[in-house]
């Protein structure tokens, strides 16, 4: 396996799992791609805005958020799906599965 390419899929399952999280942690569940490119970065993952919306979109296909176009961003809404991901209720593909809760 190639060590470049295991580390990007790394990067986007750590990048899927930061954004279904931070979209729970939104009073509607939804926010907008260019802050949730702004919420990675805070992790450490600086990616394109393109980059971004294809990890939304993979995420929409899936079942974890909904997705409306609002001219240049995405706004991204979290589905049962992915709130169930977030708290451990759920596996999804591709994603990170959150640590769990420390005791």
């Amino acid at each position: 396996m190639n060590i470049g390419n295991s580390m990007e899929r790394l990067i986007r399952e750590e990048a899927r799992l930061i954004i279904l999280r931070t979209l729970a942690g939104q009073p509607d569940f939804r926010l907008h791609s260019d802050l949730l490119r702004l919420s990675l970065e805070g992790f450490g993952i600086r990616r394109t805005r393109e980059w971004v919306h294809a990890e939304i979109r993979y995420l929409e296909q899936i079942g974890a958020v909904t997705v409306t176009e609002a001219g240049s961003v995405l706004v991204a809404a979290l589905t049962s799906r992915g709130e169930d991901h977030v708290a451990q209720r759920a596996v999804l593909d591709a994603v990170k599965r959150p640590s769990p809760p420390s005791v």
